[in-house]
């Protein structure tokens, strides 16, 4: 059986443009850090990827620092905020939330918006550092991440934004969003697992969190890993240059999505339905009928799809987006994520719609 994958949120499968570029970057021997003409080879390799990388953001490469992804990119910031006054939104990555435990959450609307107005009243209490992710993702919504950064910094905050769920779905300028640090996975849009990178404002003095060594202008120690870096920079130029016909083409099968699955449960809710949200994420809800059975029951039908973020499934608790959203532990539970791209078709939304339909019948009978 061919399956259907409707999990991008999770990992979107790797472009086979970015296969080819980490075959042939695998096929190099050297250690970027060496001067000899193999490492000079490794180290354009590199700094080619962090070309790309910069200018997906619109930053200059010196801004880009490489590294596994954006938990390390998170974790890093964090660590350098322990014993200050931090904010969070409710509704962050666990690489946000456990990274910063005593952190105090910012709450969001029942949109999954956050509350500005809660915000600015917070603000009172002069916070060193305020995270906010650009886009959530479970529901898809995006957050008003520049207006966020101006109160903060009227307040004296520095601001971490979390773009994971954006890249490559909406443009992004680092200037316009008026943050200090953003981070970024390479594979959620097609590019390897394991490599992505910190974002920062030039003349900020940057927490270390790796030591032992003076790779990355000497910001994040360990040999870099030049093949996957240079799949993320083949990634990086695909998605800057697709921005418009990604949209355009999720649009439609969302709304298709969307449309089918009202028809076959006429009581699912979409959650967070009238928020602005990327065009790829459609989160939905049936009260009474919980997300593990949903998930399964999909999945022996060969549809992939989601409960909540990948990074705690298997648990299925409660989802903590949905509940500071002010859904019922119940409600939360019953919540199943689709999320699509650049691979996904048509015929495979009309599949899921009717794998959705079956179950929804045959769990009712």
């Amino acid at each position: 059986m061919r399956r259907i994958y409707l999990d991008y949120n999770a990992t979107a499968p790797i472009r086979p443009e970015v296969i080819a570029s980490v075959s042939a970057a695998m096929g190099e021997t050297g250690n970027a850090s060496s001067i000899h003409g193999a490492g000079r080879n490794a180290r354009k390799l590199v700094e080619d990827a962090r070309e790309e990388v910069a200018k997906l953001v619109n930053v200059r490469a010196a801004q880009v620092i490489f590294n596994s992804g954006a938990t390390e990119g998170n974790n890093t910031i964090l660590s350098g905020y322990q014993d200050k006054v931090v904010f969070i939104s409710a509704i962050e990555h666990p690489s946000v939330l456990e990274a910063a435990p005593h952190a105090q959450k910012i709450p969001v609307t029942n949109n999954g918006i956050i509350d500005v107005d809660a915000f600015q009243k917070m603000l009172e209490k002069k916070p060193a550092l305020v995270a906010v992710q650009l886009v959530n993702s479970e529901t898809g919504v995006r957050q008003p991440v520049s207006v966020i950064a101006a109160l903060a910094k009227n307040a004296g905050a520095l601001v971490l934004c979390d773009a994971v769920q954006a890249a490559g779905r909406i443009e992004i300028d680092f200037k316009e969003l008026g943050v200090d640090y953003l981070t970024l996975s390479a594979h959620k849009f097609g590019g390897p697992q394991g490599t992505g990178a910190l974002i920062f404002r030039e003349g900020l003095q940057m927490p270390k969190y790796l030591r032992g060594g003076g790779q990355e202008k000497r910001q994040r120690a360990g040999t870099e890993n030049v093949a996957a870096i240079a799949g993320f920079g083949t990634a990086a130029k695909i998605a800057a240059s697709n921005i418009p016909a990604y949209q355009t083409h999720c649009t439609g099968l969302r709304t298709k999505l969307e449309q089918g699955l009202r028809q076959v449960a006429n009581d699912l809710v979409i959650l967070a339905a009238s928020a602005p949200r990327v065009a790829n994420t459609v989160s939905v809800a049936i009260p009474g009928v919980s997300a593990e059975t949903q998930l399964m029951a999909m999945d022996l039908e060969g549809i992939s799809v989601s409960s909540g973020s990948a990074c705690s499934s298997g648990t299925f608790k409660p989802s903590h987006v949905l509940t500071a959203m002010g859904y019922s532990e119940a409600d939360a539970k019953s919540a199943l994520r689709f999320s699509i791209g650049y691979a996904t078709t048509e015929p495979e939304i009309n599949a899921a719609i009717a794998a959705y339909g079956t179950m929804i019948a045959r769990i009712r009978r």
